[in-house]
């Protein structure tokens, strides 16, 4: 090889080396996505998920496939796109149950703050508590005069979810009793309510419309400050006289922390496009909950203050994991 053709080689490297990562980016995406989701399919997670996927894929003009990896409170889908190569190939639709209340419970081998770039807020979804259709508890009047008994339990996502931590403030606020089932998602605990081996469960209203529409739910009352838009009939827990037991959930869209800003700003756009489609606001209202509609500065703000926030909430309730 001549030397005039080995300096531009080596000019050529020397330029693609000095070249700002935002240039580099400018191709994104490049390659198929996936999205992981940290529970079961079927529940409200994977629900958003599979929406978003099917709308990016689209636009991006790329194959976007969901993986589901549940357990751990949603933190094995975390980790893993918190290990995964910084190229905003690998997202994370998480919950607060993941990125909020697990790192206070479990010995994580990632740090949620830092390991993970906040994208956007999704959605919100307040939780319902509900009971089976055939459940002699017609209403929380009668679910709390039951609870001294000790007997009752009530199934949640995992341990540590939204579901769990709704169920634990629940007890507090009534000083009632129940046994805490943890499941691998929601729709692995919907067989057992149904049936009635377990009485009870706090859960997304994302999760658990399917559910109440079939007629295999009753619900008995929304954990949030007003009514969900589509249970209109059914009460709050303030409005029923308990309070301090309101825990809604979150769905945030995140990647992996070190990717590139210029493929973060356009997963950011990308979203907040999306968000905006009527039949994805459609849906997501279906769901019970409401449309994601913060900045991504506004978003990473709440990511850390609903660390801190539930993290005080565990410490105060004295929550532990199971065998801990």
């Amino acid at each position: 090889m001549t030397s005039r053709r080995l300096a531009l080689l080596g000019l050529a490297a020397a330029t693609l080396a000095a070249m700002p990562l935002a240039t580099l980016a400018q191709g994104y995406p490049d390659k198929p996505l996936r999205i992981m989701v940290g529970a079961s399919p079927g529940g409200g997670t994977d629900i958003l998920a599979r929406l978003l996927a099917e709308k990016f894929a689209a636009d991006f003009k790329q194959s976007v496939v969901v993986e589901n990896r549940p357990g751990a409170s949603n933190t094995i889908a975390a980790e893993v796109t918190a290990r995964a190569a910084a190229d905003g190939t690998t997202l994370l639709l998480a919950t607060n149950t993941g990125q909020a209340i697990a790192p206070h419970l479990l010995k994580l081998k990632f740090d949620p703050l830092k390991d993970l770039q906040p994208v956007g807020l999704v959605a919100v979804m307040p939780n319902v508590l509900v009971v089976p259709a055939t459940s002699p508890y017609k209403t929380v009047k009668d679910l709390v005069g039951a609870m001294g008994s000790g007997d009752l339990k009530y199934a949640s996502s995992g341990i540590g979810s939204t579901q769990h931590i709704a169920g634990e403030a629940f007890a507090l606020a009534t000083n009632g009793k129940a046994t805490h089932v943890p499941y691998k998602g929601s729709s692995q605990a919907h067989v057992d309510v149904i049936s009635g081996e377990v009485t009870m469960m706090f859960d997304s209203t994302s999760s658990a419309m399917g559910q109440i529409r079939a007629g295999k739910f009753r619900p008995l009352a929304v954990t949030a400050e007003r009514r969900a838009a589509e249970l209109p009939d059914v009460p709050t827990l303030a409005e029923q006289g308990i309070r301090n037991a309101d825990v809604q959930t979150w769905y945030g869209l995140y990647v992996t922390a070190g990717t590139p800003k210029a493929s973060v700003d356009k997963l950011v756009a990308e979203l907040g496009r999306v968000l905006k489609l009527p039949d994805v606001q459609a849906r997501i209202k279906g769901l019970g909950g409401e449309v994601g509609t913060i900045s991504l500065e506004q978003f990473s703000e709440m990511n850390r203050s609903e660390f801190d926030r539930y993290g005080k909430l565990v410490r105060d309730a004295n929550i532990k994991a199971e065998g801990s």
